[in-house]
């Protein structure tokens, strides 16, 4: 059986994740990407073929060229419309591409909230080039200004007033010329997250995250500890947003917001959950996880029950660059197990790499995972990991 796999960057989730999972499956893998040397230099033995994955037309062109497809699949935020119409096309089981653009499409997203009556936000959508200042006179502060199709806190920032929304959207546009941005209110409360793997049958809700933030105007996501079950109310009205948005087949990461008992969707990633925390998911649940998503793409049932553990105990640290400069001492990839601890640490940035403070999650240089049963021996272990450590940045 073949898999299309779409990819626009190597990453740990195809890396470590969905490649053994198809190969385990025994499946054949094509990865179509626009960058194949960069991925051909990681994937040695993985089929890499170049196409504009961008373009669902040339998807459809070069997979019917190549071979029947079983399967078209991808994992990145950006390609998920096109990998849904490509399956379509093929008639193989895939993601409505109707939601995966809902979802993509922030104001779309909100247009379609608002009008099934579950969640309004007041939100202005603003098209490349369009003069903010008109609607910086008519919304609510502090607001948030966002790509409209943007992902991982990718020029996410708050604006206090009418003066500072205009200077934050004419810098987002110097960096992206031909976006569109969207301007909503500030959704106060705790940030969350909550994984869910269905297959348009079934739907399972694997827990999620309470996520730690930086300090505003941004909005890195500093720290994701594991909450084994939300409450049930929350999780009934996250669910319902989901529905209207019509979000029901493979993974999906949704963040949301809780105040006041009301949970407000932030933003749908129609997609696994990223920056390893997929791979930490994968191994706390003691489930195939990544087997799992890939088998719904080949039309296969998911089980009522994935005899998931329901006792561990997870969390996540991203140690940010806070200067500009040469990352010039680090610590190495690291993987330890103590007091039932399993901790492992991933370097996200090379020694001798000189990067700008982004103010995004680019500014990541490591990831810190730990796992256990107790947790606050899972705290202690990152503590004291992160406390024993030095990241030395040169300017």
């Amino acid at each position: 059986m073949r898999l299309y796999l779409l990819a626009l960057n190597p990453t740990d989730s195809v890396t470590e994740g969905f490649l053994p999972a198809a190969r385990r499956l025994g499946l054949d893998v094509t990865l179509l990407t626009d960058r194949p040397a960069e991925h051909r230099s990681v994937y040695r033995d993985v089929e890499v073929l170049e196409c504009d994955v961008r373009d669902f037309r040339a998807v459809v062109s070069l997979v019917s060229a190549h071979g029947s497809p079983d399967a078209v699949f991808t994992n990145s935020d950006h390609l998920q419309t096109q990998a849904a119409l490509a399956a379509d096309y093929f008639g193989l089981p895939a993601k409505d591409w109707r939601a995966a653009l809902r979802t993509k499409d922030k104001a779309e997203m909100r247009r379609r909230l608002a009008a099934a009556g579950v969640d309004t936000v007041r939100s202005v959508e603003l098209a490349a080039g369009r003069d903010p200042s008109p609607v910086a006179a008519d919304v609510p502060y502090p607001c948030v200004v966002k790509p409209r199709e943007g992902v991982a806190s990718e020029d996410v920032v708050m604006a206090g007033d009418a003066a500072e929304l205009v200077r934050r959207c004419e810098e987002i546009r110097v960096r992206r010329p031909g976006a569109a941005l969207v301007v909503e209110e500030y959704l106060p409360g705790e940030l969350f997250t909550l994984e869910t793997l269905g297959d348009g049958r079934v739907r399972h809700v694997l827990g999620g995250f309470r996520t730690e933030l930086s300090p505003p105007p941004y909005f890195i996501e500093e720290r994701l500890t594991y909450v084994a079950r939300h409450p049930r109310d929350v999780v009934d009205q996250v669910l319902a947003q989901l529905d209207v948005l019509g979000v029901g087949f493979g993974a999906c990461h949704t963040e949301f917001v809780v105040h006041e008992g009301r949970a407000r969707i932030i933003e749908v990633n129609y997609r696994a959950v990223g920056d390893q925390c997929d791979l930490l998911l994968a191994g706390l649940l003691d489930i195939p996880l990544f087997e799992h998503v890939l088998r719904t793409h080949l039309g296969e049932p998911l089980p009522s029950e994935l005899g998931a553990r329901t006792d561990g105990a997870a969390r996540l640290d991203y140690p940010c660059a806070d200067r500009d400069g040469t990352l010039t001492s680090a610590p190495g990839a690291i993987e330890v197990e103590a007091d039932g601890v399993t901790l492992t640490y991933r370097p996200l940035r090379g020694l001798g790499e000189r990067h700008p403070v982004y103010g995004t999650n680019r500014d990541f240089l490591g990831v810190v995972r730990a796992t256990g049963t107790d947790r606050s021996a899972v705290d202690r272990a990152v503590t004291g990991f992160l406390a024993a450590q030095h990241w030395e940045i040169t300017p």
